[in-house]
């Protein structure tokens, strides 16, 4: 082909393409994303349009029964009053009547209320008044047992304590009448039922007050037990004294601890200066205040220096020292016996001889007296620590147990105060129950009087036509929806990119009157002169000098069409230099052959030499459409062996356009088409460069004869006609094709209309040329 891309790789002539066109056209074979609300409405579009006769008609039926019961109808009219129902005896969200509940409900069950408005007890007085004004009146119409059926209507107002008692009937006096005497019996049996409620309340109130002060006594007497046995009036308040008596007996231990510390420190520091535990202190304090023992201690030191000169000079045994040394011994039994008189058996045996030891100094006497003081003051100490950690493990114990004894407490409080509330709303209750008793106001009160509406509530003109068209309206649509999904044919192109998975080659507008138009420009212009020019030359002469008076092309949108189908085809990506194409289609009459013959005028038309061959043996029309003899054609050519040149024949006034007649009907087209002589004849179209496009114009695919071409050629091209082609065929169709791997290129729609999805030829190609005619006029 001239347009062929260069980088494009090119297969021999001999290899047969079957899965390239398929691979190559990828991106048409999928469904284009579309906006969901868009399509839904498209769809439904198309669907009001091909099936607005039924929607029509359903909705035509359902004004005109809607309008006929409408009028036909009796007018009912309604009256209707409002009575506040009150609570009968308690007031409304008071906590202290929540005793009575046993007896009394504080919210009125409005259903059991109504059910007992519309009972037969409290309507049969109701029923003699009613007839002695009104004889033919039924009872069943103020008394029923469907509350559905029934004229009388009780509702509660929206949640509320209110009550609207409405009456249906034809005559608005009779309405009147009947509400106002119902207005006054339900009036009657509130007092009557507010007595019943208040005696019985008085005699339960009476009956349950002598329990409630028994309950009350055994729970004061329980309380004063527990005060009693534990000796405490609150132990939440006995608890917080505890706890501060307790925080301050830990600081003084705290305390007392601080000052033990600070003396046992003082203690062992003066014990190390004296050189004394604290007994042998207190002995020597005692013996240095002793006048006698200090005296015999004195000369006893005396004896003892004056030996120890004496000893320095002279020998032990020295008469002089012998003295001295018995003076000593006789001094000391007198200092012991000194301190035993002085100190007593208590301290005599802590008290040594030693005179460093009872020496009167006064600073060992006041440093002995102090470590005395010091142990003084650590016993003390210890003592108040003893005692103070005694008393805080006393308290925390107490204060352990009073969580304990507050919940008791608690709890005995709280069942006396529930006891005593009970008790003090028995004794309220009693009083209002007595004082309710002597009155006689009504409880309920009729807060709305008896009217009749002027205007009747059935029927209801407007709202009845109005809600007969939309049930008209969405029952039609229902109708037309259920129509078309149980026609299998397809009605638009959207419809059918959703059936099957094809490329969309092309999409051929609907033409009026083409068989008509095309046998008068092939057939009869051409053979119409004026002065030595047919009509149809004459025509185009014209055509073109408009053309170029007005500075632009014009053309049809039927045969744009068919130039982008050519278009398609051409860049589907084929990597055979000689394309071949065969047109089927999936039934009879889809147009197969009005699309093969106009594909090869655009493919003619534009620059191509193309070969139309009518390969459907069993009905041609390819030589009807062009008005071509068929003495001879395709199946003489398979049969006899004639030459290809010998029986082309051109097409009058259309250039490169060349055509091959089905010729004489075999009694076997498939057994003919399937020979060898077929795929000789397509070698050789193949082999030679006389054509750039062959065109086969088979029967549909339910003959094997479009399979067996389809097998041969590049491709096979499914023709699709709107409003006939069934999609369970044509799904049915595309599959036995690809169970026999013949190559499909894709799917051509014909008879497209500019409502059939999406279909723009005949929508926007007439605009856009008007457009451009109209600015030309406007701008000579």
């Amino acid at each position: 082909m001239d347009n062929q891309d260069p980088n494009r790789p090119v297969a021999s002539h001999n290899q047969k393409p079957i899965d390239l066109p398929l691979q190559t056209v990828t991106w048409m074979s999928q469904p284009q994303v579309e906006d969901e609300d868009d399509f839904d409405f498209r769809q439904l579009w198309s669907v009001i349009k091909h099936r607005k006769s039924i929607i029509i008609l359903v909705a035509l039926g359902i004004i005109g029964a809607a309008a006929f019961w409408t009028f036909r109808k009796t007018p009912i009219y309604q009256g209707k009053f409002q009575i506040l129902v009150g609570d009968p005896i308690q007031e409304a969200d008071s906590v202290d009547n929540l005793i009575l509940q046993q007896w009394f409900v504080s919210d009125t069950d409005y259903d059991t209320q109504i059910e007992v408005l519309r009972s037969s007890s409290i309507l049969e007085p109701v029923l003699p008044k009613i007839k002695e004004k009104y004889p033919d009146f039924e009872d069943s119409r103020l008394i029923s047992l469907n509350a559905e059926s029934s004229p009388l209507l009780i509702e509660q107002v929206e949640s509320s304590k209110i009550l609207e008692i409405s009456y249906k009937d034809i005559d608005p006096e009779k309405i009147q009448y009947i509400l106002e005497l119902l207005s006054e019996i339900y009036l009657r049996y509130s007092l009557e039922q507010r007595k019943d409620e208040v005696t019985q309340g008085l005699n339960y109130v009476k009956q349950e007050l002598p329990g409630v002060r028994v309950s009350v006594e055994k729970k004061q007497s329980h309380l004063q037990k527990f005060r009693q046995k534990h000796n405490l009036l609150d132990p939440v308040e006995q608890a917080k004294q505890f706890s501060e008596k307790l925080v301050d007996l830990e600081d003084k231990l705290l305390d007392t601890q601080v000052q033990l510390k600070d003396a046992e420190s003082l203690y062992l520091l003066l014990q190390q200066q004296v050189g004394l535990d604290p007994q042998e202190a207190i002995a020597s304090s005692y013996l240095s205040e002793s006048p006698r023992y200090q005296n015999l201690l004195n000369e006893l030191q005396e004896v003892e220096l004056e030996l120890a000169k004496q000893s320095a000079i002279f020998l032990p045994n020295n008469p002089a020292i012998q003295t001295l040394i018995e003076r000593r011994a006789n001094l000391l039994p007198l200092l012991d016996e000194e301190a035993q008189k002085t100190l007593g058996p208590r301290f005599s045996n802590q008290i040594s001889s030693s005179s460093s030891e009872t020496s009167p100094s006064s600073l060992r006497l006041d440093l002995t007296q102090q470590l005395v003081e010091a142990a003084n003051e650590i016993q003390v100490l210890q003592i108040r620590q003893l005692a103070l950690g005694g008393e805080v493990d006393f308290l925390k114990r107490k204060i352990e147990l009073m969580p304990s004894l507050a919940r008791q407490y608690t709890e005995l409080q709280r069942e006396l105060k529930v006891a005593t509330d009970s008790l003090d709303r028995f004794l309220e209750s009693e009083q209002r129950l007595q004082l309710e008793s002597a009155q006689q106001n009504i409880p309920w009160e009729i807060i709305s009087k008896p009217t009749v509406g002027k205007t009747p509530i059935s029927p209801k003109p407007v709202r009845n036509m109005a809600l007969g068209t939309i049930a008209g309206v969405l029952l039609g649509l229902g109708a037309a929806f259920l129509a078309d999904r149980l026609d299998p044919v397809l009605h638009s192109v959207d419809e059918l990119k959703e059936s099957v998975s094809l490329p969309l080659l092309g999409v051929v507008p609907f033409q009026k009157d083409l068989g008509v138009i095309e046998k008068v420009l092939e057939t009869s212009l051409p053979k119409l002169k004026i002065g030595g020019k047919t009509l149809l030359n004459i025509g185009r002469e014209q055509k073109q000098r408009s053309q170029s008076d007005y500075g632009y092309y014009h053309s049809s949108s039927f045969e744009e069409a068919f130039r982008s189908l050519n278009t398609n085809i051409r860049l589907l990506g084929s990597d055979k230099s000689f394309p071949s194409l065969t047109i089927t289609s999936s039934i009879p009459a889809e147009g197969k052959s009005t699309i093969a013959l106009n594909l090869a005028k655009a493919g003619a038309a534009m620059g191509k030499r193309v070969l139309l061959i009518d390969a459907d043996l069993r009905k041609p029309q390819i030589h009807k459409r062009f008005d071509l003899k068929n003495t001879e054609g395709l199946s003489n050519l398979l049969a006899t062996g004639l030459s290809l040149q010998s029986l082309v024949q051109s097409v009058p006034n259309v250039e490169n356009l060349t055509i091959l007649t089905a010729g004489d009907i075999p009694p076997d087209p498939t057994r003919l088409l399937s020979s060898e002589r077929m795929k000789q004849l397509q070698s050789q179209l193949e082999a030679e460069d006389d054509y750039d496009l062959v065109i086969y114009d088979t029967p549909p695919v339910s003959f094997a004869d479009s399979r067996i071409l389809g097998a041969i050629t590049a491709g096979l091209i499914l023709v699709a006609r709107i409003g006939r082609t069934d999609r369970n065929i044509l799904r049915n169709a595309i599959d036995d094709l690809k169970l026999s791997q013949i190559p499909i290129l894709g799917l051509t729609v014909n008879c497209a209309k500019s409502h059939s999805g999406n279909y723009y030829y005949n929508r926007y190609y007439n605009h856009y040329y008007g457009d451009r005619q109209e600015s030309t006029q406007a701008n000579p």
